[in-house]
């Protein structure tokens, strides 16, 4: 297993990290099986653990509180909140009151009394960053977290955090959790850039594209997959979105045959080639799902293989714009765009 500094923070953390948000109901994995592949990964050298609480409602922060008993300063330990939590418009977004509040009940469900990386989940439009940041600060001078950081944050959005950090004399996101895969390859052109420029840790989310980089999906053969049972549209051939992806899969994985490795291992190892990435995020739903991930823990791709998927897929291109999660909202709703 390979090892990176977080940032600036001095954190050491595995370039492979396990996200847990396959954890409970999403994944249908049970509380035996989580502890099974937390077991694994910490074997493995994997020292990082992400989760939210809206994965699952909280039942994610719950299965891993119970799989990391015992060892909790042995592990990076990440959690988010910004998603709703309920029908209740306040349970939810960045604002002061919900943070502080779903910051306890976050602690509560993992068992801990402390987390290291604290993360907004999306970019909240309706609270300032100034009340964002100020109320991230209060709670890390508190001990309740170490450093926090952005998840799927707008480029521009990351440069006024930055900002609002250094006039109000706050502390600052110290990371940034964008998607990113070969198949996703935008965040090149504009997010990465911005991460480097402010020595941001980067943990990509999504680095096998939803299953499509799994091996799972090929042309002439029926897709299922966990991500296709609960997004059917993402896997729709019909869509000519889906077409370039599946004619890209197809080049890939000639092209991981020829360099004697799994497709999984192609796409993990692009993705923490990147010199602005710090740990990859696997989101095993078993463990066999695990081991296979894992299989690509020390991969390095050399210059060639590199340089032939740049002429699969172009640097800096989406293959599937359209579902891109950091669109500015005025795109998405015209309202906003119009006096």
């Amino acid at each position: 297993m390979q090892y990176r500094t977080l940032g600036r923070t001095g954190v050491q953390v595995s370039a492979l990290a396990l996200g847990a948000m396959n954890f409970g109901a999403i994944g249908r994995t049970t509380q035996e099986e989580a502890t099974a592949m937390v077991d694994i990964a910490l074997e493995a050298g994997i020292n990082l653990i992400d989760t939210a609480d809206m994965y699952g409602r909280g039942e994610s922060e719950e299965m891993v509180g119970k799989a990391i008993a015992g060892r909790r300063d042995d592990i990076v330990l990440a959690t988010k909140a910004g998603l709703p939590m309920g029908d209740e418009r306040n349970h939810r977004g960045a604002s002061r009151r919900w943070l502080v509040t779903e910051l306890e009940n976050s602690l509560r469900r993992l068992g801990v009394d402390h987390v290291d990386l604290y993360q907004i989940h999306r970019w909240d439009p309706a609270t300032s960053d100034e009340e964002t940041l100020s109320a991230l600060t209060d709670l890390q001078r508190a001990g309740k977290i170490r450093h926090f950081g952005s998840s799927t944050f707008p480029a521009y959005r990351i440069v006024q955090g930055q900002w609002t950090a250094h006039e109000r004399r706050l502390s600052r996101y110290v990371t940034e959790q964008p998607s990113y895969s070969i198949l996703q390859r935008g965040i090149e052109a504009h997010v990465l850039p911005v991460t480097e420029e402010y020595g941001m840790g980067v943990l990509a989310w999504s680095p096998l594209a939803s299953g499509w980089l799994s091996g799972a999906v090929r042309r002439g053969r029926s897709i299922a997959t966990s991500r296709s049972r609960l997004r059917p549209e993402g896997f729709d051939l019909a869509l000519p979105a889906n077409q370039a992806r599946l004619d890209a899969v197809e080049r890939l994985a000639v092209l991981a045959e020829e360099a004697g490795l799994t497709l999984i291992q192609l796409a993990l190892g692009f993705v923490t080639a990147h010199p602005a990435v710090t740990s990859a995020l696997i989101g095993p739903r078993t463990r066999d799902h695990l081991d296979s991930q894992l299989a690509a823990a020390d991969t390095v791709l050399p210059a060639d293989v590199l340089d032939a998927i740049d002429a699969i897929v172009a640097p800096g291109t989406d293959l599937a714009a359209h579902e891109k999660h950091d669109t500015p909202p005025a795109l998405l709703d015209p309202a906003l765009r119009r006096r």
